[in-house]
């Protein structure tokens, strides 16, 4: 069975995890090393340098950021934006967080409490805030630190020539149809569902996001602090494993699945050769990008089971903020400002509005809402589930947890290891 061939690497890549994992939650307390920041500097005739610290390496590769960095030059003279990109970001920002290498501008750490945020960034003018949406989803002690890039929601983005090929007529609103559609799909030699086990990061769709969603209840990882046993088969992590080693075993996913194929998958989703994601809204233009018709793609909500009501998410996309140890704060504000509000990032990237007095035009997302879903706005992780989350060193939202968790011969037995290790870290942060 393909789940099983997978275990060699994935205990190659907790063995990896283990050397980081020290470096996952900063506490509250923590001081971070006091080295000079690399990226504080100048230019030789005096001009400020801005560093940008960002996931989205593809659009500093086609020039997409540096368009806004040259209209942001325009506005402020004497200013050269600089990007850096992080394939890994999740990871590799959390190990840069001791040196104080962040640069001037970056994406707050979904994983780090918010008690801790103020040993690493600078509280952000309330003016930047005015109508915007998720304005207090990073703030600790009456200040905010960071402003959001985007709202998603998160569905089934599809090909419909994919679709047409392989005989799908409808779409499909429960999950035994979103099993036909895949066979369907495979049937007629289209991948049926890119997971991009591989990249790693995609998966938290299907784990993190996934059970804040389908119990409708947004809260769901918070309350996981009040048992000693949050997991187990029959709960909504084991209801969405399911889904997910089931696609495996019946051939619905990409082959390879070891192998980070983010960027391929959106070649192969554009031109039709595979049939749909789980994934947020903002990946419609990246298809675009990546050669696909727009009129092709299509949006709707996941059919996680054979229920009649949906609900899907509405969540902030990464949150940008400043660091702390920047030289260039007003600059950097001024940068936030503009890239949320003016540069065109927000439509272009294929996001719901930040600002509340503004709404989609995209049709991928009048189509998703025509299915009527509840939208459930997500909830800030609680301080103390990210507490007992770093105990346990279990790395959420990385997608580490849920490849074990899929690729494990018995599911049961390591959701059994995973409650120990919730259980003694629970214990400990009560005492």
């Amino acid at each position: 069975m393909r789940v099983s061939r997978l275990k060699k690497g994935i205990a190659m890549l907790l063995a990896a995890l283990m050397l980081l994992a020290g470096c996952d939650m900063p506490g509250a307390n923590d001081s971070p090393k006091a080295t000079k920041n690399p990226n504080e500097e100048m230019m030789p005739n005096g001009e400020h340098v801005l560093t940008v610290l960002t996931n989205r390496v593809d659009l500093i590769e086609n020039g997409v950021l540096e368009r806004y960095a040259e209209q942001f030059s325009k506005e402020h003279p004497g200013t050269t934006v600089r990007f850096e990109g992080l394939t890994n970001y999740a990871s590799d920002i959390m190990v840069r967080l001791s040196t104080r290498n962040l640069g001037d501008v970056l994406l707050l750490p979904n994983n780090m409490k918010n008690e801790s945020l103020p040993n690493y960034f600078e509280p952000l003018d309330d003016a930047l805030f005015d109508g915007m949406r998720f304005e207090d989803f990073k703030a600790y002690g009456g200040k905010r630190y960071g402003l959001a890039t985007g709202i998603s929601t998160s569905g089934i983005v599809y090909n419909k020539e994919a679709f047409r090929k392989a005989g799908i007529t409808e779409i499909p609103v429960t999950l035994d149809q979103f099993y036909e559609a895949c066979e369907k799909l495979k049937q007629a030699g289209i991948v049926p569902v890119y997971l991009n086990y591989g990249a790693k990061w995609p998966l938290m769709h299907w784990g993190e996001d996934l059970v804040s969603y389908m119990t409708g209840d947004s809260g769901y990882l918070n309350k996981m602090t009040e048992t000693d046993a949050p997991w187990s088969e029959e709960s909504a992590w084991g209801e969405a494993m399911a889904i997910v080693r089931k696609l495996i075993e019946k051939g619905y996913a990409e082959d390879e699945l070891m192998s980070n194929q983010w960027e391929a998958s959106k070649r192969e989703l554009a031109g039709g050769k595979a049939g749909m994601y789980l994934m947020g809204n903002w990946v419609i233009n990246q298809l675009v990008a990546a050669g696909a018709d727009p009129g092709a793609i299509g949006f709707f909500p996941f059919p996680y089971d054979n229920g009649d009501t949906r609900y899907a998410p509405l969540s902030p996309d990464w949150l940008v903020g400043i660091s702390k140890f920047s030289e260039n704060k007003e600059l950097a504000s001024a940068w936030i400002d503009y890239f949320v509000r003016e540069s065109g990032y927000v439509d272009e990237s294929g996001f719901l509005p930040v600002e509340k007095s503004k709404e989609s035009a995209m049709p991928q997302i009048q189509e998703f809402l025509s299915y009527n879903p509840i939208l459930l706005e997500k909830k800030v992780p609680s301080d103390a589930f990210l507490e007992i989350a770093a105990a346990a060193e279990i790395p959420f939202w990385s997608g580490n947890n849920i490849q074990e968790w899929v690729a494990a011969p018995d599911l049961a037995e390591v959701f059994e290891q995973y409650n120990k290790r919730w259980k003694e870290a629970r214990n400990k942060s009560e005492r």
